[in-house]
C-alpha cells in the first residue's frame, strides 16, 4: 500500500473511530474524522469536520469538499435497548440512520471513484449482533444486519477490481455506548456497576468487555492487507 492515502473514519474524534484515525494518521495518511459535533480539542495527527451523516445533502457536500477518498471506515453508531413491543418508531428510525443509512451514504459517495482508480478499502465496525439476535435488541440488531448486508453486496460488486469491502463485528467494547449499557442494566436490576459489567460480560463468549484497540487493530490489518470480503468476528471465538 502506497503511503499518504486520503482516509476518512466516521464517528471518528472518540472511543473506537478516533483509534482507527490515529492509527490511520500514525500510518502517515491524511485522516479526516467525520462527526456530528466538532471536538473539544484539536485532534493530534487527525483532521475534524462537523457532517451528519444520515443527510444525504450534508454528506455529499463533505466528501466534495474532502476530495477523492482511498480508505473509508463506517464506524459511526448508536445503540437503544428495549423489548420489541416497546421500541420506538423514533429509535428504530434513528438506529437505522445512522448504523445504516449512514454508512450507505458514505459509501455511495466513494466506491466509483475507487474503481476507477483501482484501489480502494472500505471497512464497516458492525457487530455480533449483525449475526445474531439477542433479547432487547431490535432497533440495533436490525441496523447492524443491515449494514452487513450492504458491505456483503459492496464484496460482490467491488470483486476483482481492486477494492476491498470488509467488516468488523465486535461484541461489547468498552466505550461510552457500553457503559451507558452496563448502566442501564445496573438501574433496571439494581445492582452495582461492577456486577451490571459482570452479567454483560457473561453473555459473550470470551466472558469480557473487549477493549478499543482491540477493534482498532482488526480494522487497521484489514486496510493494510488485500483481504476482501471478510466478516471478522471478535467475540472470543476462533476466526475462520
Amino acid at each position: 500500500m502506497n503511503k499518504k492515502k486520503i482516509a476518512v473514519v466516521t464517528g471518528g474524534t472518540r472511543g473506537i473511530g478516533l483509534a482507527i484515525a490515529t492509527g490511520l494518521a500514525d500510518n502517515g495518511h491524511r485522516v479526516i474524522a467525520l462527526a456530528r459535533t466538532a471536538p473539544p480539542e484539536p485532534l493530534t495527527g487527525v483532521e475534524a469536520m462537523v457532517c451528519d451523516i444520515t443527510k444525504p445533502d450534508r454528506v455529499k457536500t463533505a466528501f466534495a469538499t474532502i476530495g477523492p477518498v482511498d480508505i473509508l471506515i463506517n464506524n459511526a453508531g448508536i445503540s437503544t435497548s428495549d423489548a420489541v413491543g416497546r421500541t420506538t418508531v423514533d429509535d428504530w428510525n434513528r438506529n437505522l440512520a445512522v448504523n445504516a443509512t449512514g454508512a450507505f451514504l458514505c459509501i455511495r459517495e466513494v466506491i466509483d471513484q475507487m474503481q476507477m482508480r483501482g484501489w480502494g478499502r472500505v471497512v464497516t465496525v458492525a457487530s455480533t449482533a449483525a449475526v445474531e439476535g439477542a433479547r432487547y435488541t431490535a432497533a440495533y440488531s436490525a441496523s447492524k444486519h443491515a449494514v452487513l448486508g450492504l458491505m456483503r453486496v459492496l464484496a460482490a460488486e467491488v470483486d476483482g477490481k481492486g477494492v476491498t469491502s470488509n467488516t468488523v463485528c465486535p461484541t461489547f467494547v468498552r466505550t461510552p455506548m457500553t457503559e451507558a449499557t452496563i448502566s442501564n442494566i445496573a438501574a433496571r436490576t439494581g445492582s452495582d456497576l461492577a456486577t451490571a459489567e459482570q452479567r454483560l460480560s457473561s453473555v459473550t463468549p470470551h466472558g469480557r468487555i473487549l477493549e478499543i484497540h482491540e477493534v482498532a487493530d482488526a480494522v487497521l490489518s484489514l486496510v493494510a492487507s488485500d483481504e476482501h470480503g471478510r466478516e471478522v468476528l471478535l467475540d472470543g471465538g476462533e476466526q475462520p
